[in-house]
């Protein structure tokens, strides 16, 4: 048998840490080990690897312990050894704790048979000749229970399928949740449209992971960001998606993060944003520069300066400057006319994970340190600091009209800020696993839908998505339709419409005013992002499988 390498450990630790949610330490760990440069195809690699391999370990040590020299065959009830013990101590210690628990189980053992049999004599001796009928009426018995039983599953499933017909019938999203787990796959189709994989264009070309997409705001091109240190430009017809409306494979320029063959650390894509003119394209990778590109695919320009993986890279609105986050504690602000850090801010203690535009001149910034800062270019010391979540942060996003500041952490909750306060105004406690990412809806006073009101969803890794009506801080729905963890939620432009990606491969489409699901694409990987065209017309999802998948959206 050959060993296992350094680097296919490496890569099962890494799957582990990404099927985990544990995204941001799988980003670090890929980086600093090159995770894709070792060759390994990770379509290969079963979900669960490292557990399943981990367990086998275990149990083959376990068989070790249980058997010595002198046996010449292995008990089929051989005594079970703890996972700790079996990690803490040697094969030679491991077999004296066996043969101990082995006396002690005979002895147990021999003792239960004696209390058996001077039961069974003391019965005899009340009902002599009558155990073969006792056993027979005992039987009868049971098999009695076990009709009841039955019956009574029956009746319970016929009660639970009519309960969920009458809430579906209702229209009743907030009882859904409350059932726990999500609707299963089979109730999904009841509630939602099935959307066929022939009204799907699957863009096909990355190697790896997908983690990133974003439509431009200037016309039919989509970027995306893979693991396989790319990023590419596709040009998407206005027609129709599918396999049977496309007549020629879509226009994709490849923008390569490396030159030939190359043994500098990994370059993986992270992070992608176009300007609002569309015209520039903006990457952050592993390598921590940053790049822009044009339209079609040439590279404008490269910057340095972090010093360790960029994981969040946005423009102003007006396209003068274009903030980044690095691991490496910071955020910097670059001038787009001269293309050199205009400032660098230094506050964190910790990698900053998310930064997000107020305006043109002010910012926020959040960090594994739990802090948030918002800053304002010029000044040397943070505008305001939020304290007050009891884990990293790990996203942030102004209101549309930069009034309000809402945040997620993996303490569980969702927060928003306002800078009239130092405390929260809002404190979301509903979920009950890390919040991975938070989106505004395109709703509310100072947007194109004025009439409608202000939303916030929250994505979390117990599975659901939860929509908040800002105004008064309550709770509008819980959307428990997923069944993984979901990594990404986007509103359509006019926020009639909430998309949703998880882990369980379902891209769902739910009704805002309803709270239930439209419509449902199944994949065949976990779904990193989701994103709407400026028309509201096709949605964007990118997926573990190495793929970019496109569909039409009409009602």
């Amino acid at each position: 048998m050959g060993a296992i390498t350094s680097a296919e450990l490496n890569f099962l630790i890494f799957r582990y840490l990404q099927e985990s949610g544990f995204v941001h330490a799988a980003f670090t760990l890929g980086y600093e080990a090159g995770i894709h440069k070792g060759g390994i195809d990770g379509n290969l690699i079963p979900p669960g690897a490292l557990i399943t391999i981990v367990q086998k370990g275990l149990q083959y040590i376990e068989l070790e312990a249980n058997t010595d020299e002198n046996d010449e065959d292995i008990a089929k009830d051989f005594a079970l050894l703890e996972p700790l013990e079996i990690i803490t101590k040697n094969v030679e210690e491991l077999q004296q704790i066996v043969k101990k628990r082995k006396r002690e189980k005979f002895q147990s053992d021999r003792d239960k048979d004696k209390g058996k049999e001077k039961e069974r004599m003391e019965e005899h001796e009340r009902h002599p000749g009558g155990e073969r009928e006792k056993e027979r009426h005992d039987k009868e018995k049971e098999l009695e229970r076990d009709k009841d039983r039955a019956e009574r599953d029956r009746e319970q499933d016929k009660e639970k399928e009519k309960q969920y017909t009458d809430r579906i019938d209702k229209g009743n999203p907030e009882e859904d949740s409350l059932a726990g787990g999500g609707p299963t796959p089979m109730e999904i189709s009841t509630t939602a449209h099935e959307i066929s994989s022939a009204d799907v264009t699957v863009l096909e070309g990355h190697s790896s992971e997908v983690f990133a997409c974003a439509w431009s705001p200037a016309g039919s091109l989509l970027a995306s960001g893979s693991g396989d240190s790319t990023a590419r430009i596709w040009t998407i017809s206005d027609g129709p998606c599918g396999s049977i409306a496309q007549s020629s494979p879509p226009c994709v320029h490849v923008l390569k993060h490396f030159k030939g063959r190359t043994n500098e650390k990994s370059k993986d894509v992270t992070t992608l944003d176009w300007n609002g003119e569309g015209t520039l394209l903006a990457t952050g990778s592993y390598d921590g520069q940053a790049r822009i590109w044009s339209r079609d695919g040439d590279l404008k320009q490269t910057l340095f300066k972090h010093k360790g993986p960029i994981f969040s890279l946005k423009w102003n609105k007006k396209g003068d400057f274009l903030l980044s986050g690095s691991v490496d504690k910071t955020a910097i602000v670059w001038d787009t006319k001269t293309w050199e850090c205009k400032q660098q801010f230094e506050f964190h203690s910790a990698p900053t994970l998310d930064v997000d535009w107020r305006n043109n001149n002010s910012f926020a910034t959040c960090s594994t340190d739990n802090m948030i800062y918002v800053c304002k270019i010029g000044d040397q010391r943070p505008v305001k600091s939020f304290s007050g979540h009891q884990s990293e942060v790990n996203a942030i996003k102004w209101d549309p009209t930069g009034s309000l500041l809402a945040s997620c952490s993996d303490d569980w909750t969702a927060k928003i800020w306002s800078m009239k306060q130092d405390k929260c105004v809002y404190d979301f406690k509903e979920h009950t696993k890390e919040i991975y990412t938070i989106r505004w809806s395109p709703t509310g006073p100072g947007t194109n839908n004025p009439n409608q009101q202000l939303l916030l969803a929250s994505a979390s890794f117990d599975s659901t998505i939860k929509l908040w009506e800002v105004e008064q801080g309550r709770l509008l729905y819980s959307l428990a339709g997923h069944r993984q963890p979901v990594y990404s939620v986007a509103f359509s432009p006019g926020g009639e419409y909430l998309a949703s990606g998880s882990l369980d491969q379902c891209l769902h489409i739910w009704s805002v005013k309803e709270g239930r699901i439209l419509k449902t694409y199944r994949g065949s990987g976990g779904i990193f992002e989701v994103c709407w065209n400026k028309e509201g017309s096709k949605i964007a999802a990118c997926f573990s499988n190495n793929t970019v998948c496109i569909m039409d959206f009409r009602m």
